[in-house]
């Protein structure tokens, strides 16, 4: 066994056998233990930034909300489970029906807070929400089962949502935006990363809307009605300025039906819409089919406020067995690139 994991186990073993409910950590900064019955918001109330929130093996049935920059919420991986609760009074992360809440305010964005190692499943709406924040980090979360995103977040930078897996979310498993609740152009999130996740089971995989600056990288995504889709509109400055590279997207045939927004979806590997300047790389992408106005490997769609997608660039992807084609142009917009990839059929044709 490596010296460092035996540090680990010897670590954890003295903090699970102290009578204290926090203890110091080498660095002096203080990690809150909480077993089984105990309120991990409580918890996360008494950290100060750098401390570390350990939640024990156990199911805590509690909305937690992090206010604090510099903590780290952290579980001991699947067993550690939140669920919702009874709703106290003022609490709006569970009155919104979120089961994580790390939320900044206006003009101070909350800075280098990690939630790692858990489950947390069966909101109403989100398993983990985020709104202004800088530098978060998500890593090796379970968000299952949630009514509208797994993870979601807006109005925040420089993220980092890592080795999840998130499945059974009624809309995106993760979801990236500026805002969700006005218009705005898109904004910058200062290489905002999704990375090496599993995306299964839920409406669409992974949806960036109105941002630019975000990379989507080595992720696998499955059995979702959409794979990947970049949302764009007419608002300025454009969506844009995005990596969608080495993921791996197949059979994302589940049938959702149409909403106000978008018609019924079936089909789609990687979806760019009012899109520009993004660059689709190296992603394979099989399998995916259905009889939707999206549907397909790589499509590009006008957006459903006529706003065209340009200057995209979609290139070096192993492409096979996607309905109706691999590759499907239905946009009107200017200078997109289909190049170096391999396909074997394309709507127009030519594009393989």
């Amino acid at each position: 066994m490596k010296k460092l994991h035996i540090a680990y186990l010897a670590c954890t073993a003295a903090i699970v056998g102290t009578s204290l409910g926090a203890a110091p950590s080498a660095a002096g900064h203080m990690i809150h233990l909480v077993r089984p019955g105990e309120s991990v918001q409580q918890a996360v109330n008494a950290a100060a930034p750098g401390d570390t929130v350990l939640v024990m093996p156990g199911v805590y049935h509690e909305s937690v909300k992090v206010t604090t920059s510099g903590i780290t919420l952290r579980g001991m991986g699947l067993r550690t489970v939140i669920e919702p609760g009874v709703k106290k009074a003022g609490d709006r992360c569970a009155e919104n029906g979120n089961g994580i809440c790390v939320v900044g305010t206006k003009g101070h964005a909350l800075t280098g807070v990690t939630v790692a190692d858990l489950t947390v499943t069966g909101f109403s709406k989100s398993g983990v929400f985020s709104m202004g924040t800088d530098g978060l980090t998500v890593r090796r979360v379970n968000a299952l089962q949630n009514g509208v995103w797994g993870i979601a977040q807006e109005r925040s930078t420089r993220g980092v949502f890592r080795d999840n897996t998130v499945g059974g979310s009624g809309d995106a498993g993760i979801f990236l935006a500026n805002t969700i609740t006005a218009e705005a152009g898109a904004a910058d999130t200062r290489g905002t990363l999704v990375d090496h996740n599993r995306l299964e089971g839920n409406r669409v995989g992974v949806t960036v809307r109105r941002l630019r600056d975000l990379s989507v990288t080595r992720n696998t995504v499955t059995g979702n009605c959409v794979g990947v889709f970049v949302v764009g509109d007419e608002n300025r400055p454009k969506a844009g300025d995005l990596t969608v590279r080495a993921n791996r997207i197949v059979r994302n045939n589940k049938s959702c039906p149409k909403t106000d927004r978008l018609p019924a979806l079936q089909g789609s590997g990687i979806v760019l819409t009012g899109a520009e300047k993004t660059l689709v790389e190296d992603n394979e992408i099989r399998d995916n089919a259905g009889a939707s106005p999206l549907s397909g490997g790589v499509v590009l769609f006008k957006s459903f406020v006529a706003t065209t997608s340009d200057d995209n660039r979609i290139t070096g992807n192993l492409l096979s067995g996607n309905s109706p084609a691999d590759l499907v142009n239905a946009d009107v917009g200017k200078n997109n690139t289909f190049a170096g990839n391999s396909c074997r059929a394309s709507r127009p044709a030519g594009l393989c």
